[in-house]
């Protein structure tokens, strides 16, 4: 079934393993009209988008080129996946230094070009690099997205189906807070159907433990993660395009959420047209109260240290 959105343009910064899965995504799923790759290597660019070209006689009629900031002009969303990768046994904050400096560069470079479109941010870390791209752009909070917790739900509703032996897509439980190590599961309102979730402690911290390091297990295993995460981005930018209003679990501007404000992390949000519509509220529990509010205490400590 064709999905494509009628004059819809994406623009996609950094061609290596997440950009290059996101585009591939999009071309098979023909979600959009135009799709700009852009990559400091201008030839990975150029080689990602002929590669894809020489597949359009098998899907649809999108047009797909490498191209330059300039190409930013008119673009719905900017997808931001350029930057250092995270190596073997390194956590994403450690990746805060290197690709924070590459930011102050692309967001310059994207503002010149486009000041209404929606900027999509997937480069870890993800919540903090964020609220740099919030800081940089001058856009409003709605237009500025982070992918968040939205795979490490996926990842959990994923591990408890699969001890469950349910299908995922029925398992309705949410990871919030960092992308990172400070995230934290929300037991107490995980359901299937309405009814709880019922595992032993230990079972418990097993899922959990594996939805976590799930990154870091497959970085370990083939170099970077790839096709889940650019499942996830197709996800938000099919449902700003489409206006769906769907409830993600994306990356944005908290204010006085349960407690935490002026700090990017992954919480339930409404996502259509303008971005992120409304942020939900969730009740959480004494003990998930006290490990968000770490969480989010965490990322402010980084943000301290970066020039904003």
């Amino acid at each position: 079934m064709e999905t494509q959105v009628c004059s819809s343009k994406v623009v996609i910064i950094g061609t290596g393993a997440v950009g290059a899965t996101t585009a591939y995504t999009l071309l098979l799923r023909e979600r959009v009209s135009e799709l700009v790759l852009i990559d400091a290597n201008k030839e990975r660019a150029l080689g990602e988008a002929l590669d894809m070209n020489h597949g359009l006689p098998f899907t649809g009629g999108m047009k797909i080129w490498a191209g330059d900031y300039s190409d930013c002009a008119g673009a719905d969303i900017i997808v931001i996946a350029a930057g250092a990768s995270q190596q073997p046994g390194e956590t994403r904050l450690d990746l805060l230094k290197r690709n924070a400096s590459i930011f102050d560069s692309i967001i310059h470079n994207i503002v010149q070009y486009n000041t209404h479109g929606i900027i999509l941010v997937a480069t870890n870390p993800v919540d903090i690099l964020s609220y740099v791209s919030l800081k940089k752009s001058g856009f409003p909070s709605n237009r500025v997205i982070g992918s968040g917790t939205l795979l490490d739900s996926a990842r959990f509703r994923y591990l408890i189906g699969e001890a469950k032996e349910i299908n995922p897509r029925s398992i309705h439980a949410h990871i919030i807070g960092e992308h990172g190590d400070s995230e934290l599961p929300l037991w107490s309102l995980a359901n299937v159907a309405g009814i709880d979730v019922e595992f032993t402690a230990e079972e418990r911290e097993r899922i959990f433990e594996s939805t976590k390091n799930a990154a870091y297990e497959i970085i370990n295993a083939k170099g970077a993660t790839s096709y889940a995460i650019a499942l996830a981005l197709d996800r938000i930018i099919v449902s700003i395009l489409k206006n769906e209003a769907s409830v993600l679990n994306v990356s944005t501007l908290l204010n006085d959420y349960n407690g935490v404000s002026d700090v990017y992390l992954g919480v339930p949000c409404i996502v259509d047209s303008t971005g992120v519509r409304e942020v939900l509220d969730l009740e959480l529990n004494d003990k998930e109260l006290e490990k968000f509010q770490a969480s989010a205490n965490k990322l402010k400590e980084a943000i301290a240290e970066l020039d904003l």
